[in-house]
């Protein structure tokens, strides 16, 4: 992607003056000067416990936390979103990485069957601004929405003060917002997810992290995300990467995601954290090299096999 400057970077009218400066910093450190954003969720450990991290399929290297960090550190990415505790233990070994605090979360346990899902706010915005006047790099928080919940609304509500305070102190913002619960027929229908990428929009946030839709015979998965994508308007659309798949297929998901569906990124964690160090590292080069480089799936796979290098 060409760089943008910082003239280039659109300012919410909600930044107070004070505080544009920061939060130009803070986009341009986050989208590595592209405007696109590479995300590496590291929020899981709450989500999925150690599901994620430890079994059949699992890299040895992913049963520590340190594994995220290294990734985080030797890798090509934008932001390492995690919760803050979890940052806070880490950061000051890592102190280059552009961090985001994942400001709610909830475990896998309670299913929709039990009760709809509900993700608590776990600390208050203040200890975030503590963190980074400790002197962590944190550029952004991040926040889940269940839409179609029964607890929408007060996930919702703590999501927009969230984010009216991240950005009156130049923070970023991305939520995670996915369609669930009994009212839910579908997660994957695509009408849906554009209903959630417009909702963060209206919310305010800067970037939102959706699932892809599901494709059919009529469309791909990416021709059903450009709904999405014009939903959010200036929100930017970036897709969840999912459970783990073969390289090459998960870069091919990517490029058309941006290409044709019209995201802005990626997000990606178990991709990512449940290979090797070795591999971990060059998958983020690759993915890096679609999302922030605008390589062809051919040269981001060269990236990934080591026959070629990507660097920003």
């Amino acid at each position: 992607m060409p760089s943008i400057t910082r003239d280039q970077v659109r300012v919410p009218a909600d930044v107070p003056a004070a505080a544009r400066d920061i939060y130009i910093d803070n986009y341009l450190k986050a989208t590595r000067n592209t405007g696109h954003l590479m995300l590496f969720a590291c929020d899981q450990k709450i989500e999925h416990l150690n599901d994620d991290f430890f079994g059949a399929g699992v890299s040895l290297d992913d049963a520590v936390p340190k594994h995220l960090f290294e990734i985080g550190s030797q890798g090509v990415i934008g932001i390492l979103a995690g919760q803050r505790g979890l940052i806070a233990q880490w950061a000051p070994d890592y102190p280059d990485i552009n961090y985001l605090v994942k400001m709610n979360s909830k475990t896998h346990l309670v299913k929709t069957s039990q009760d709809d899902p509900y993700s608590p706010q776990l600390y208050d915005f203040e200890t975030v601004l503590d963190l980074r006047d400790n002197g962590v790099n944190v550029v952004g928080i991040g926040y889940t929405i269940y839409l179609g919940s029964e607890y929408e609304s007060t996930m919702m509500s703590e999501a927009g003060q969230l984010i009216a305070d991240a950005h009156a102190n130049g923070l970023l913002v991305v939520l995670w917002i996915y369609p669930r619960g009994k009212a839910v027929g579908d997660e994957k229908d695509a009408h849906l997810i554009a209903g959630a990428a417009g909702a963060a929009a209206c919310l305010g946030s800067d970037f939102v992290k959706c699932n892809p839709p599901k494709g059919d015979d009529v469309a791909t998965s990416a021709q059903k995300l450009v709904e999405a994508s014009k939903s959010s308007g200036r929100t930017g659309l970036v897709c969840a990467g999912g459970s783990t798949v073969d390289a090459t297929t998960f870069l091919t998901q990517l490029y058309d995601q941006i290409h044709v569906g019209g995201a802005v990124g990626n997000a990606t964690g178990r991709n990512l954290h449940q290979r090797s160090l070795d591999e971990a590292v060059r998958l983020t080069k690759a993915i890096s090299a679609i999302t922030l480089g605008d390589k062809s799936v051919a040269e981001a796979v060269a990236v990934f096999e080591g026959t070629a290098d990507f660097t920003l």
